[in-house]
């Protein structure tokens, strides 16, 4: 049988492996998860969530280890790790509470009612950077509206999904979860199958592809697919709060989050100043391995995202960009705190996403000239802007799905997770959210 091996990107070494599921073996998987489907969704809503809550519970004695192996296998650091995990088991109830409110039927008066249904089969692609919190997202509005989940985890982090997915199978009926291990065969042959709906997370390009492949089966997508983020620092911004901010969202998990501040075009009144504050934040910052407890920044996930960062920071420096603080080749697997400006339209840094510990910084004369750049792009996922008179305005006039103003983006509890342009198709959290699951079905008696 062949296997799909696990490394640690700062050793090299061998973590573990797992069993690859081949896409011979996808029709097995699918032909399970039907007939599960059936008999989970004929038990009440209530029922469906208080299994879920006690499988959830039932994760608790796994947290240290589930937050050992997603820093093993993609570098995050140890306090990271555990807040991730920490946060998803313990907030299980509450999240299954919220979904399940969503979902209850609608009652409109007059004997007509609004009803949220099973779609059948969910295929949930998730990714390596937040391997348990990005698929917990997904999977479990899916379970709770009553259809059966094959989670296709990133292959860069397949021992954290099996221990998710292998502790919620203790409590949950069998072939309600089920995962399918391996690469991207697994998941276009997932993909291809006779699914219902597919819940992605990752690239555009992989999007797309997906979006191709659902076509022909007209199968349901909520897919969030990236961003290259910007940051607009006005003249009358907080300086040292837009710069602690800049260097914060910059690096969070070594750059590695969709949400990442990617872009930041300051006012050139303030510049100087401004780079000034982001270099000395940058620079209370530590690489290292992710069982260190002074490091806040960890390894590149893999050798092909190292070099990524390194060809965009190449590109900037040969077309005119300043190192303020690192430099643009840096020895496998980490990239160090970076600080570049002169940041230009031509440049891979303002058109891609970089996924590194970079502060990308340009300046601007005019306000407008700072919306235009920062709206110039594919991606639409968040934006923030830091200023006071004029910033919501501002903001009004950004095309991204979450905007912060003096803040980060997300918002609270319950606001959904939402990109714009080509950073999103569907979304998810939120009543709406949580309701793109399920079919909504109307009842008029």
């Amino acid at each position: 049988m062949p296997t799909l091996t696990s490394y640690d990107p700062i050793t090299l070494e061998a973590i573990g492996d797992v069993p690859i599921t081949t896409p011979t073996q996808i029709p097995i998987l699918i032909a399970q998860a039907r007939q599960a489907q059936k008999i989970w969704a004929e038990l009440p809503l209530t029922e469906r969530q208080n299994i879920i809550t006690h499988a959830y519970q039932h994760l608790e004695p796994f947290e240290g280890q589930m937050a050992k192996l997603i820093s093993q296998e993609m570098g995050k650091d140890i306090r990271r790790a555990t807040y991730e995990v920490g946060g998803t088991v313990s907030n299980g109830a509450h999240f299954a509470s919220e979904i399940a409110k969503a979902l209850a039927t609608v009652h409109l008066g007059h004997d007509a009612e609004i009803q949220y249904r099973p779609l059948g089969i969910v295929a949930v692609i998730s990714p390596w950077n937040y391997p348990l919190a990005m698929a917990n997202n997904l999977l479990m509005p899916a379970l709770l509206a009553g259809n059966s989940v094959i989670l296709k985890p990133s292959e860069e982090t397949p021992l954290v999904a099996e221990i998710f997915v292998n502790s919620l199978n203790a409590i949950l009926p069998e072939g309600i979860l089920q995962l399918a291990q391996g690469d991207e065969k697994t998941g276009q042959a997932l993909v291809e199958s006779d699914i219902n709906m597919i819940a992605f997370t990752g690239s555009i390009e992989a999007g797309k592809h997906i979006m191709a492949n659902a076509a022909s089966g007209l199968k349901r997508l909520v897919m969030e697919l990236g961003g290259n983020d910007p940051l607009i620092v006005m003249d009358d911004a907080d300086i040292n709060a837009a710069a602690q901010f800049a260097v914060a969202s910059s690096f969070e998990n070594a750059g590695q989050m969709c949400t990442s501040t990617e872009r930041v075009y300051v006012d050139a009144r303030i510049a100087t100043d401004f780079e000034e504050k982001v270099v000395a934040h940058a620079n209370q910052y530590q690489v290292g391995p992710w069982d260190q407890p002074q490091v806040n920044i960890g390894p590149m996930v893999n050798k092909k995202q190292h070099q990524n960062v390194l060809e965009q920071l190449k590109d900037a420096t040969s077309k005119g960009a300043q190192l303020l603080l690192g430099q643009d080749d840096y020895p496998l697997p980490f990239i160090q705190p970076t600080v570049i400006t002169g940041m230009t339209t031509d440049m891979r840094l303002e058109q891609d996403e970089t996924f590194g510990p970079v502060v990308a910084i340009s300046h601007y004369e005019h306000i407008n000239e700072a919306i235009t750049r920062a709206n110039d792009s594919l991606y639409g996922l968040g934006a923030v802007v830091f200023g006071d008179e004029g910033a919501d305005a501002v903001a009004e006039q950004l095309e991204a799905g979450m905007i912060g103003v003096n803040h980060s983006v997300g918002g609270p509890g319950g606001a959904p997770w939402v990109g714009a342009k080509q950073s999103g198709f569907g979304f998810h959290g939120s009543i709406e959210g949580h309701r793109q699951f399920a079919q909504v079905r109307v009842i008029n008696k």
